[in-house]
This record gives structure tokens, sequence and C-alpha cells, in this order.
């Protein structure tokens, strides 16, 4: 019913899903990029119902306050405190070691602001975790959105980053201004 549901409020808000890969991995890291609107956080939320598709994700730890922390927690969301960056690569290690393989998404943005760079935390725990990357887009000027390839780190940090962010363009963002490149 929620598949259905999720499905249709898409079409009414005009959305189309991308076909997902022919490779499905048991579990991943999901790279959602350009993240520049709250919106991102319900079109995702919404696509992974649409495709039946679930998976946790990351979000700053401000936002799981009473009520708001068991609705985000009873849908998947794991929080991250980013003043604590060097322990969230450990603890999602251990989180997948608990529970098995399993999606997390991620923004490496890490902010809807514009920033300097990509966080590579992301990159960092799929590698530890011995997990492909699912590439997720949510472009607003095609009003597309879901994942588009599956990348399997290299291990070379730098170059494997330059190839993961050179999928991603300024133009799919909701606001192409606060998009870090």
């Amino acid at each position: 019913m929620r598949k259905k549901i999720a499905q249709c409020l898409l079409r009414l808000l005009g959305w189309k899903i991308l076909p997902r890969p022919a490779e499905q991995p048991q579990g991943s890291i999901i790279c959602v990029a350009p993240h520049t609107s709250n919106h991102d956080f319900m079109l995702g939320l919404l696509y992974s119902w649409a495709s039946g598709f679930q998976s946790g994700f990351l979000m700053k730890s401000e936002w799981f306050f009473f009520p708001l922390g068991s609705l985000f927690r009873a849908l998947g969301g794991i929080p991250v405190n980013r003043k604590e960056r060097s322990q969230t690569v450990e603890r999602i290690q251990r989180l997948l070691t608990e529970r098995g393989q399993m999606h997390i998404a991620i923004t490496p943005e890490g902010t809807r602001s514009r920033g300097e760079k990509w966080k590579s935390g992301f990159y960092h725990i799929a590698v530890a975790a011995g997990l492909p990357i699912e590439l997720a887009v949510i472009d607003y000027k095609k009003k597309e959105l879901g994942i588009f390839e599956v990348f399997h780190p290299t291990g070379d940090l730098e170059q494997d980053l330059s190839a993961i962010r050179s999928r991603y363009d300024s133009s799919q963002a909701k606001y192409p201004e606060k998009f870090t490149p």
C-alpha cells in the first residue's frame, strides 16, 4: 500500500524514478547528491518507498529530539554527531556488523549549504565494510530521482572520489549555487 501511495505522490509531483542498475547489491553505501534542500529528504524517502527499497540514512544528531527522534529512527535514521566525525566510520561499521547487510544513504556534501569539498566518510565506511557505493541523484532539472550506478571502490581515495563527483552536476540541484563541487 505504501509503495503505491509513494509512486502516486511522485507521479503527481511530476517526478520520474530512474531504472535501477542491473547489479543490486545486498548492502551498500548510497551516495546521494546534490543535497541543497530539505526537500531532498522527503523525495528520497518517497523514492525508497516507491521502489520498495529499504535503507537507513545518516542525519545530524540535532534533528533527533523528541518527538522527531523517534520518527526519524522508525524511518531508518541514524544520528551522527558531526563534532565527533572520527568515530562515525567505526560506529557505522559496528552497526553493519550487528545488523548484517543493509543500505545506508549518506549525503557527501554533509550540509545543504555550499562547502569547500565533499566529506569522505561515506567512502571510508564503504571501504571498511567492503561494500559498493550506489550513486543516487535527485535531479530537480529533469525531475528524475533514483540510483543510477553501482561503484566499487578501488581504495584510491582521490581517484575514486573524483570519479564519483564527476557523475554529478550543480544543474541537478534544487539550488545550484549551494552545490559543493
